[in-house]
């Protein structure tokens, strides 16, 4: 019992740190390299747009009068995956993040994702990022978010969104 303890308490402090830094940087492990969309195991429900600007998802979030949900991600980030396997694959959250958002990915490696996480000064992966049709920052949360989190910081972006419009 007490093994299963402490093994919980360091998967919770990995999961709430977040990755930092670079790959092969000192508390990343590196991986083989492989996008997120061809991952092995359960398939994400959250519908992200498929887009490599930010600019076509920011036109569509205003047509449709909705924000937009941003997870800045790697491929070798550990809390990265632990969303992917998690959190995006939840049909509670899945409903509400489909309904409320539009969800966009951005790996942070590629050169579109690299810009994007230096505009928006992204540094710990993964990054979620909530903002509105102009792509001005609603909320931010460093690291990654578990269930009830999650929807916390859905709800919050959405009443700040509202409240905006």
């Amino acid at each position: 019992m007490r093994k299963l303890s402490y093994i919980l308490i360091i998967i919770g402090l990995v999961f709430a740190a977040g990755c930092k830094g670079k790959k092969g940087s000192l508390g990343s492990s590196p991986s083989p390299k492989k996008g997120n969309s061809s991952q092995k195991g359960p398939r994400n429900l959250f519908k992200f747009e498929k887009s490599d600007k930010l600019s076509y998802v920011l036109d569509k979030a205003k047509i449709e009068k909705k924000p937009v949900f941003i997870d800045f991600y790697t491929t070798w980030c550990t809390p990265c995956k632990m969303m992917d396997e998690d959190i995006f694959t939840d049909r509670n959250l899945a409903t509400f993040y489909n309904r409320n958002f539009l969800n966009y990915k951005v790996d942070c490696e590629s050169p579109n994702g690299a810009n994007l996480a230096m505009v928006f000064g992204i540094t710990n992966y993964p990054t979620l990022l909530f903002v509105d049709d102009k792509g001005r920052i609603l909320s931010r949360h460093d690291g990654a978010a578990y269930h009830s989190r999650m929807m916390e910081l859905g709800q919050e972006a959405v009443k700040k969104y509202k409240d905006e419009s």
